[in-house]
């Protein structure tokens, strides 16, 4: 064999790489270098260095240690007994000189350095992201990834920018100041931009934790409020986004229809009445063939709707431009837009052409002839034509008017306050040419229309890919963006209050200016750059939610969280979502069936105020956790702030809707509950299990505050289940009776012992507890299972009682089976762990149920018909017999069983006075049970409650045995269940056979049975 030689060379520390003169404890000493080597082998410097031999220098000088191999015959290489390297010692990633000790874990516990690497080109990340990874299959070659490279502004700013500004400023933000008023508008405004500004500081300090991948606020929400709240928030901003489409494309018909081409209507009503009617059926059908056409775009390429963002976006800032341009220019010349006004009331601009505001023009709508002396309406007669100027202009003081609120019912007139009229004619008829009110306007219904124009401001999360910076970018992009917007409107409205008169405001559609858009009146240089833009920015948007929707439902499908989705996860070859695309669509014809984008806008509100709301939960729930993985990269958060958006966003839903907020809870609330019971397990670190896990502390701390109540005593079980050679539970009817003991309610543990050492059993161990698992699932018992590995089985059995629960939760009752066939069992040792366990329960102060024959018990499908339950009360022991059978007839396997009590009564008893003491007990106690009692001799049962000795007496007791199993047998042989106290083991361990043998007298002849054991301490009172 070669001998290994150590070669010791002493070196100056302060020449050591990496230890510097600030450490005297070091430094003080000489260095020394240990080399491997054989005898045989010359030494191998390393490749680095400059010299050979014994010492080698860098360029800088300072010696270097040098390593040899290690030979065998001077030429097979083996491995340094410190290195685990399989590859031979030429292999440098196994030789690092700073890190051998600690090579042997490199498999398990990876360098920093390489952890490094892979994190910094996001390749592989490790604990607390496993799902990303299932999400490449395995094998799958990574392709090269371009570097992102978006910024800010480009990355974050604009998309954000986009996807606020939207159909509701161009078609309806003029009317909600004309309704609302300046003032209340302004609040209307300035509430949805806080809710959204609140609800982007929460999102950002959730973005900025960490790496968020696509799904936006759906994965944020699940990653921190667990896939319940995620999953049905996440199809809650589903349905928003997709309702979005609805919306946006019914905006673009409405601009069509009533701005671009009116004549292109299908559907033409010849009366007013019918009007409304016609329009909306319009709208139906080319919203159903514009939905059609964006989802064939979208099906054909994505990438197409991506290139036309950019025109779409340049549309909108050249719309929101042209305003203010206009706004500015009618301070010195206002556009020309003639309202006709009949009193205060106003006239529908399509009945009359230029300069025929007039009372000759208009005869014929008011009245029944041509004639002088025909029957005219009375309004009409009492009341002059006018002509007032829709946008009177920047300077001209029409603010005043406009500050407050004017809401209008279904098929009133809009009416100009200031002009001076009389009234003493019937209402206005709507055969007759004026301007109505086409829905009933409240401030809670405009607050439901204008919040979808604030949505938008998860564009930004949803590109963090695509950042080269998104811990910074997402923060400031998307709170720029979201005050850019706030400004906007709010100037916006202060813009039209102050420069367009109030019934030109509060005219929808703009009947009054010959079907104008309203918002086009005030533009410059002509009404067609709002309305061009407008249409194509409403496209642009549509396009953007049929493509976003599809997308998230299905990073929602792909987390395998709702079973029935789980089709939507797949899609064409290059991941595109088909069948989310078709559910959308289809989804996004429902709303368009709605046809009044009115109505459409208080339902996506609904969805996406939800969505915001559990935001901020999160942020804010995260925040008063405290979790150790919480430290957002953006501080600027507060718990205060978050629980404020939340409480806004709660608000506007029942501000806007009460009836679509409750519906939208209740979608919500059913999706929750679905992904309880039915969805897949997942375990993403989510702060409502950090809520939990404070609750349970909580909890615990206070039920520690002193020793439960006699009131509040509840079984707490400890089931000890013994496992075969095959690792599969020997009675697994002791698990089913357990359960059917608890109801499904309070504390159950499952121990198991597994022999061995715990090093060499660890898998085994595990196997057990997985097998734990399963029959436990299997039997619906919720609960813990415990495995402990330890060389005996009593040892084993010892520490699990003295160990299970914490704090206040620790069992207070030990169920495990009676060892079937001890008499014949080879190994003694089988029937004594069952008595040292009965032994260690006493001392601990623990119940004990011990059921024999557990194998004839009923299971949870064979509920009993009927029969009783009988109850052999020999001694007191807390009333545990008489608090067992009423548990155990809550469950439905027992519920139609009778109760009976027997009791034993001696030669000097009153055995009538007995009965009846016995029913006023039970009375008090409110249970429900027949009773009797026994009479035998007192040498019969005088060693019931003593423990056993082993001596001349032990024959009596074996007497008094038969006597009570005869007695026992004569009145219980037809019983379901039986209940008997438990007599405790023998003091001295000589005589655990007898006591085997007594019990094993005493309970024989009977089906079931269920040896009681007390734990010393009271379970049932008589008070409330």
């Amino acid at each position: 064999m070669a001998s290994v030689r150590f070669t010791v060379t002493p070196t100056k520390a302060e020449d050591l790489p990496g230890l510097s003169d600030t450490s005297p404890d070091i430094s003080s000493r000489s260095g020394a270098r240990v080399r491997f080597g054989s005898r045989e082998s010359v030494n191998r410097s390393d490749p680095l260095s400059e010299g050979s031999g014994g010492g080698t220098t860098t360029a800088g000088g300072a010696e270097t240690p040098d390593y040899s191999n290690v030979e065998q015959d001077g030429n097979s290489k083996i491995s340094s007994v410190y290195i685990n390297n399989t590859h031979g010692v030429d292999d440098d990633d196994f030789y690092d000189r700073n890190l051998a000790l600690f090579e042997e874990e490199m498999d398990t516990r990876p360098k920093v350095s390489s952890l490094l690497n892979r994190l910094a080109n996001y390749t592989n990340l490790t604990q607390g992201a496993r799902e990303h990874e299932e999400a490449e299959s395995i094998g799958e070659k990574k392709k090269a990834s371009k570097s992102p490279q978006m910024g800010t502004f480009m990355g974050v700013y604009l998309p954000c920018l986009q996807n606020i500004f939207g159909v509701i400023l161009f078609l309806r933000l003029t009317w909600v100041v004309g309704s609302a008023g300046v003032l209340q508008a302004l609040c209307i405004v300035f509430i949805c931009c806080c809710c959204t500004l609140l609800t982007a500081i929460s999102m950002s300090a959730i973005a900025t934790n960490g790496v968020v991948p696509a799904g936006g606020a759906y994965f944020m929400i699940s990653r921190s409020l667990g896939p319940e709240f995620g999953g049905a928030v996440g199809l809650c901003f589903y349905l928003g986004t997709t309702f979005a489409g609805a919306m946006y494309i019914l905006g673009a018909i409405e601009i069509l229809l009533m701005y671009i081409a009116p004549k292109a209507a299908i559907f033409v009503s010849k009366n007013p009445e019918g009007e409304g009617a016609a329009m909306l059926n319009n709208m139906r059908v080319y919203g159903s063939i514009c939905l059609l056409l964006m989802s064939l775009l979208v099906f054909v390429g994505v990438k197409y709707v991506n290139k036309l963002a950019s025109i779409f976006l340049a549309c909108v800032i050249v719309s929101i431009v042209s305003i203010y341009i206009g706004a500015l220019v009618s301070a010195f010349k206002p556009p020309h837009f003639p309202v006709c006004m009949l009193g205060n009331r106003t006239i529908n601009g399509h009945e009359i052409d230029e300069n025929q505001c007039k009372t000759t023009y208009l005869w014929k709508q008011f009245c029944q002839g041509p004639e002088i002396n025909a029957t005219c309406d009375q309004y009409f007669l009492s009341n002059n034509f006018s002509e007032i100027e829709g946008i009177p202009g920047l300077a001209s003081g029409i603010i005043s008017e406009n500050l407050w609120s004017s809401y209008p019912s279904r098929g009133d007139v809009l009416e100009k306050a200031s002009l001076i009229s009389t009234h003493d004619a019937h209402p206005a008829s709507t055969q007759q040419p004026y301007v109505f009110a086409d829905i009933t306007t409240s401030f809670t219904l405009l607050v439901g229309i204008f919040f979808p124009s604030v949505t938008g401001i998860m564009a930004g999360s949803n590109r963090s890919g695509d950042l080269k910076d998104a811990q910074r970018s997402i923060p400031i992009g998307t709170i720029l963006a979201i005050l850019t917007t706030s400004i906007v409107y709010l100037s916006s409205v202060v813009l039209f209050g102050t420069c367009i008169d109030g019934v030109l405001l509060r005219d929808k559609f703009g009947d009054s200016v010959k079907g104008n858009l309203v918002v086009g009146t005030l533009a410059w240089p002509t009404p067609w750059v709002i309305v061009i833009g407008s249409f194509f920015s409403t496209c642009g948007a549509g396009l953007q939610s049929l493509t976003g929707a599809p997308r998230l439902l299905q990073a929602i499908a792909k987390d395998n969280i709702i079973p029935f989705l789980r089709v939507f996860g797949h899609g064409k070859a290059n991941g595109e979502p088909t069948w989310a695309l078709l559910l959308t669509a289809l989804i996004a014809e429902l709303g368009i069936l709605i046809a009044s984008l009115d109505l459409v806008a208080p339902i996506l509100t609904m969805f996406f105020l939800m969505c915001y709301l559990f935001v901020n939960l999160a942020c804010g729930l995260q925040t008063l956790l405290r979790t150790p993985n919480w430290r957002p990269r953006f501080s600027y958060y507060h718990w205060t702030l978050s629980f404020l958006g939340m409480t806004i966003c709660l608000a506007l839903m029942f501000i806007s809707s009460w009836y679509y907020a409750i519906v939208a809870m209740v979608i919500a609330g059913m999706i929750y509950k679905y992904i309880e019971y039915h969805g897949a397990e997942k375990e993403w670190g989510d702060g409502i299990r950090g809520l939990s896990l404070s609750a349970a502390r909580y909890a615990l701390l206070r039920l520690e505050e002193g020793p439960p109540h006699t009131k509040n005593w509840r079984p707490q079980v400890l089931v000890l289940l013994k496992l075969d050679e095959d690792a599969h539970v020997k009675s697994p009817r002791l698990l089913t009776f357990a359960n059917q003991l608890k109801a499904g309610k309070g504390l159950t543990i499952v121990g198991t012992v597994v022999s061995g050492n715990f090093l060499q059993s660890y898998g085994e161990a595990l196997a057990a507890e997985q097998t734990l698992k399963h029959l436990m699932d299997k039997e619906r018992v919720k609960g813990f299972c415990q495995c402990i590995v330890a060389q005996k089985p009593r040892e084993g059995i010892s520490h699990m009682i003295q160990s299970s629960g914490l704090g206040g939760m620790k069992p207070n009752t030990v169920v495990m089976g009676w060892p079937h066939a001890w008499r014949q069992s080879e190994d003694p040792q089988s029937w004594k762990t069952f008595i040292n366990t009965v032994r260690v329960t006493t001392a601990a102060h623990l119940a004990l149920l011990v059921p024999k024959n557990i194998s004839l018990f009923p299971s949870n499908s064979e509920p009993c018909t009927e029969g009783y339950i009988d109850v052999w009360w020999i001694v007191h022991d807390g009333g545990m017999l008489m608090l067992l059978p009423f548990l155990l007839r809550q469950h439905k396997v027992w519920r139609k069983c009778g109760m009976r009590i027997f009791t034993v009564a001696q030669m000097e008893d009153n055995s009538i006075q007995m009965k009846k003491d016995l029913a006023t007990f039970l009375y008090h106690l409110r249970i429900e049970a027949e009773v009797e009692v026994v009479e035998m001799h007192d040498s019969d049962i005088m060693h019931m409650n003593v423990h056993f000795h082993l001596d001349h007496s032990n024959v009596r007791r074996m007497h008094t045995a038969v006597k009570l199993n005869e007695v026992i047998v004569n009145k219980s042989h037809d019983a379901r269940l039986v209940l008997l106290n438990m007599p405790g083991p023998p003091r001295n361990t000589e005589g655990d056979e007898n006591y085997m043998e007594f019990l094993e007298v005493l309970t024989e002849g009977l089906e079931r049975v269920l040896l009681v054991r007390g734990g010393g301490s009271e379970v049932i009172t008589i008070y409330s």
